[in-house]
């Protein structure tokens, strides 16, 4: 990550961070903020080469621990630019190699494993490497960006804001700053988010960086409704990074909001070629469920599928995406046994709307309405939130309360998805809304 001297505004947003942190911590709409911002061509060149070297190194001394440690983060790294979940087992080998090597405080093979962990969704097991990280090195900041993220999927608010207040004050930059704007983003305070995105922006060196910070203050926009600001952003985000595919998805979103969807789905199919992260096969198969592209949706839904059995074989734990399908796509009720197992391991908002829906679309809406009343603590204002909550009340008989959530979603976010947005008009409009 790159070191960004801002004193002066990291210490305005420890104030801030500091009273964000008194809920309940809502989780990320996806995976947490990455270690660094790029995700292009040029960044994965380099990683190639850096992997090139290091396996040489160690085929040449194979007790070196640091370049085992070293090689096992790449590997992770490597998994995170191509969604390619292979290199998980080959991640975990080496750090663990890493380990038996240098048992004693390994701080960077203990956070190899604790980033891997997260990367596999075993939020638990990474927040235990984290502080076994930090443990042996309190200032180690890569632990604590660990700890946030694996805290933050926990549910864990205090603890979470707490690690980011941590990765602040020892490493101001690109990871620190993303944190914290997800931090405030998720309390409804998201004018700080921008805020504190663009203090990162302004200090960004290299394209990479800075198409990272131009996609994030366009998804602020895109979840609020702005969609043709959040679409020059993206575009922006695009002219520093060309090869920054989460920029090229959220391009996709924008124009698929604005109706342009020829354009949208060609985004959408060349971001998902490229990096086919499941957030983009489910979006792009929606997006042709709702243009009457029923055999394409398949495709991509079918897709999705393997692509869960693909990670599952590689160590990967996500439950959630699987879940969230299977409510709208498939069995609700194998959707709840899901989010169940999920909620077990993990009391995160998102966890707690999913469970929520699918509960829903069991009809079993009074227990529904309890995990909606969780995902609704913190204030975020998540408009596919919102929408299930209106729905959730709607089947109760709250005719008021789902008429007030229903609009709000809608005002919030117009184009929060391309079906449920459009169930959700037809919903208000039967309430006389």
């Amino acid at each position: 990550m790159r070191r960004l001297p801002l004193v002066l505004a990291t210490a305005a947003l420890c104030a801030g961070l500091a009273a964000a942190g008194a809920g309940d911590r809502p989780a990320p709409p996806a995976a947490p903020p990455p270690e660094r911002g790029a995700n292009g061509s040029g960044h994965e060149r380099s990683l190639a080469q850096a992997v090139g070297a290091d396996q040489e190194r160690l085929r040449q001394v194979p007790a070196d621990a640091a370049g085992w440690a070293r090689l096992g983060s790449e590997y992770v790294e490597q998994a995170r630019l191509t969604a390619d979940p292979s290199y998980y087992p080959k991640a975990d080998e080496a750090l663990h190699r890493s380990l038996s090597l240098q048992p004693g405080d390994n701080v960077d093979a203990l956070t190899g494993l604790g980033a891997l962990a997260n990367a596999r969704h075993l939020f638990a097991v990474a927040r235990d490497f984290a502080d076994r990280a930090l443990a042996a090195a309190p200032l180690h900041w890569p632990a604590y960006a660990v700890l946030a993220d694996a805290r933050t999927q926990l549910g864990d608010d205090s603890g979470a804001t707490d690690a980011v207040q941590h990765l602040l004050d020892l490493r101001p930059g690109t990871a620190s700053f993303a944190r914290a704007a997800y931090d405030l983003e998720q309390h409804g305070r998201t004018d700080d988010a921008r805020a504190a995105l663009q203090q990162a922006l302004g200090s960004a060196y290299d394209g990479g960086d800075k198409a990272f910070c131009r996609f994030q203050i366009a998804e602020l926009d895109r979840n609020s409704g702005r969609y043709e600001q959040a679409l020059d952003g993206y575009r922006q985000a695009l002219a520093d990074d060309p090869a920054y595919t989460p920029a090229l998805a959220g391009r996709a979103r924008a124009e698929a909001a604005l109706g342009r969807t020829d354009d949208a789905l060609h985004d959408y199919r060349t971001a998902s070629a490229a990096v086919p992260l499941p957030q983009y096969v489910l979006e792009l198969g929606e997006l042709e469920e709702s243009l009457g592209h029923a055999e394409q949706a398949r495709e991509q839904y079918h897709l999705l599928g393997a692509e869960q059995q693909l990670a599952a074989a590689n160590g990967v734990v996500d439950d959630l995406t699987l879940g969230q399908y299977e409510a709208d796509h498939g069995d609700p009720a194998q959707a709840v046994r899901l989010l169940r197992a999920e909620w077990d391991r993990r009391h995160n908002v998102l966890v707690a709307d999913a469970l929520a829906w699918a509960l829903h679309r069991t009809g079993a809406d009074g227990e529904a309405l309890g995990y909606a009343d969780r995902a609704a603590a913190h204030g975020w204002d998540n408009a596919l939130f919102l929408y299930h909550r209106g729905e959730i009340e709607h089947a109760l008989g709250r005719t008021a309360e789902a008429r007030t959530h229903l609009a709000e979603a809608l005002a919030t976010d117009p184009a929060f998805n391309p079906l449920q947005a459009r169930t959700a008009r037809t919903t208000l409009q039967a309430l006389g809304g």
